[in-house]
């Protein structure tokens, strides 16, 4: 009985081993969402411009929104189009590492990639404007 408790134990031990194996960190990035990513980069990336005057504006005020705000915000504008436009042409190709990762500085992702820096790096897809919750609208009350 000992032996047959034993080799359970080992085989389930190896399946989870092998289970592991199959899917490597990166496999969450696959070419149909760099694809995505191309897309979102450059229908939206119009967005960079307004959310960075906002940060730049309430960071050192309405001179500095109005000024670095709007130059920062068109350059990172024309910027994350390049990399959209780049992804589209290549987003069958594994090419940021042999993976199919965002390749600009300070990206982020599930998969334990560095922290997006709001200043200086690039989130994954644009940045949305406006109130963003997470609330459903409909509520069931009585629960």
């Amino acid at each position: 009985m000992k032996r047959l408790l034993l080799s359970t134990l080992l085989l389930a031990m190896l399946g989870t081993a092998y289970a592991d194996i199959q899917a490597p960190p990166a496999s969450e990035y696959t070419a149909t969402r760099k694809l995505g990513r191309a897309l979102g980069n450059i229908f939206y990336a119009i967005e960079e411009l307004p959310v960075t005057v906002i940060r730049w504006n309430s960071a050192e005020g309405n001179y500095a929104g109005a000024s670095v705000g709007i130059v920062e915000g068109v350059t990172r504008t024309i910027t994350r189009m390049g990399y959209g436009l780049y992804e589209l042409v290549t987003f069958w190709a594994p090419t940021y590492k042999c993976t199919y990762r965002p390749p600009y500085q300070g990206s982020c992702g599930r998969s334990g990639l560095k922290e997006y820096n709001v200043w200086s790096g690039f989130s994954e897809f644009p940045e949305e404007l406006g109130f963003q919750s997470d609330v459903p609208y409909t509520r069931v009350s009585g629960q």
